[in-house]
């Protein structure tokens, strides 16, 4: 039987449907890449903003269409999104054939070939995934309970030079805007040896760069009795042979370690970059997001990086528009921007999410959609202002430039996969190869750069 993987969302998404196609393969399942060959398409669903969520059910809305083409015989939802809504989502959406929740991944395979003979799945009703305590890994597991992204199966969905690795699920923090820990649940980290082993299987499969992944990176650790774990782990990673980049996603600001700086900036094979998410600057209106920091905390975090490492990228996303966010609290986050000087900053405007303390504040303290859409709108004119000149900085820098494709396309390594910017060569090399070029003109965040010899990168 025929299966195609559709993967919506992050890039944490990405390692659970390599995670369901591993199973599935083992399974006897051929894995095909185009929807409109298959027997059975997965739609892997993002649930984490409206604008994800509404791309899930139209991606679902499209692969049911394939079912009247004769192929497809059946359409699943698995992912945040059927996570989080379970029997609601199938009861909206009756296009979709089942909706499963991630307590159904170890049995895919019979899931997959008991809807294909038209039995009906009974979708789960969700609860809060935080209270499936014991949280222990192997308590977890004893426990029936399935925590994506941790099963040793997996197989690779891209034949790119980079793969993401996850360290970590679920987070426990509580910031009032985000709802992703009620279906994601409490933090669990993946056993070192287990993350290690999959790198090593990585670079067996090809991957020069390891992006680790995970919804809060800093706190790898914590619940396995380390909270330094990470920075052993680290040189660990780099050390695996045939992976030359390890770089890390999503430091919590607040849980950044001096140290943990240190491993990063001096590390053979870890690269220069630092996606730190700071999400606003005003003390008042972090304090609001359960969050922490002000302006000078942060520029003294982001002073003590580039001390370290000069040509470090830096990137973060902010959300304008938070419940009684003031024009001066909005000024503070753009004043902000401006002396930070980071290469990437995703701009979000704030909406309520399902279950999350920030959509019971009260009705007065919400902006209306006019003001927010406003301030989104002078944030992003003032964040691609700010990440061009950043760019400009680095002419005539030399650099090393992971090629992804085979028009000499790719990125360096203060640039994270897919949204963080690119750099282009010029044809006539092979994707994977790493090529030192010298940066000779920009196009917005994205560099242009020339193919140099014998030269060092930077000042690493």
């Amino acid at each position: 039987m025929a299966v195609a993987m559709v993967t919506l969302g992050c890039a944490r998404n990405e390692v659970d449907s390599e995670e369901l196609a591993g199973r599935l393969a083992a399974d006897g399942f051929r894995l095909v890449t185009d929807p409109a060959d298959a027997d059975t398409v997965v739609v892997n669903t993002c649930g984490f903003v409206e604008q994800a969520k509404k791309d899930s059910v139209d991606t679902l809305l499209e692969a049911a269409d394939l079912k009247d083409d004769g192929r497809t015989r059946a359409v699943v939802a698995v992912g945040c999104l059927a996570e989080r809504y379970g029997a609601e989502l199938a009861d909206a959406l009756p296009e979709a054939d089942a909706v499963l929740g991630f307590d159904d991944y170890p049995d895919i395979a019979s899931r997959l070939r008991a809807i294909v003979a038209g039995e009906k799945h009974q979708s789960h009703t969700p609860t809060d995934r935080r209270l499936l305590l014991p949280i222990s890994p192997v308590d977890r597991a004893e426990a029936g309970v399935t925590v994506p992204g941790h099963a040793p199966a997996r197989q690779r969905l891209e034949t790119g030079p980079m793969a993401p690795l996850k360290l970590a699920s679920g987070c426990d923090r509580r910031c009032t805007f985000c709802a992703i820990p009620s279906f994601r649940g409490s933090y669990l980290s993946r056993r070192p040896t287990d993350v290690l082993a999959e790198a090593r299987w990585l670079a067996d499969q090809g991957v020069r760069e390891i992006f680790c992944v995970s919804e809060n990176t800093t706190s790898y650790g914590k619940d396995l009795g380390d909270l330094r774990l990470l920075e052993s782990l680290i040189p660990e990673l780099a050390a695996v042979d045939g992976i030359d980049w390890v770089r890390l996603s999503y430091l919590q600001p607040a849980e950044i370690r001096p140290g943990l700086l240190e491993v990063i900036a001096q590390t053979e094979g870890v690269v220069p970059y630092f996606d730190i998410s700071f999400q606003h600057a005003s003390a008042s209106v972090l304090r609001r997001m359960r969050r922490f920091g002000d302006p000078d905390s942060f520029l003294d975090l982001l002073a003590r990086v580039r001390a370290l490492t000069p040509e470090a990228g830096v990137r973060s996303n902010v959300i304008v528009g938070f419940p009684g966010e003031t024009e001066d609290e909005f000024q503070t986050l753009c004043d902000f921007l401006v002396e930070a000087r980071m290469d990437v900053v995703g701009v979000f405007g704030y909406s309520d999410e399902d279950g999350t303390e920030a959509a019971g504040f009260e009705a007065s303290t919400k902006l209306d959609d006019d003001e927010i859409r406003a301030r989104v709108a002078h944030a992003n004119d003032l964040v691609q202002e700010l990440t061009a000149q950043r760019a400009e900085e680095r002419l005539g820098e030399v650099i090393d430039v992971l090629v992804e494709s085979a028009d000499g396309e790719g990125r360096a390594g203060f640039q994270g996969p897919e949204v963080d910017g690119s750099t282009r060569i010029g044809p006539g090399h092979a994707v994977g190869d790493l090529v030192r070029a010298r940066v000779v003109d920009t196009d917005g965040i994205d560099l242009i750069a020339t193919p140099v010899a014998g030269e060092e990168v930077g000042t690493r």
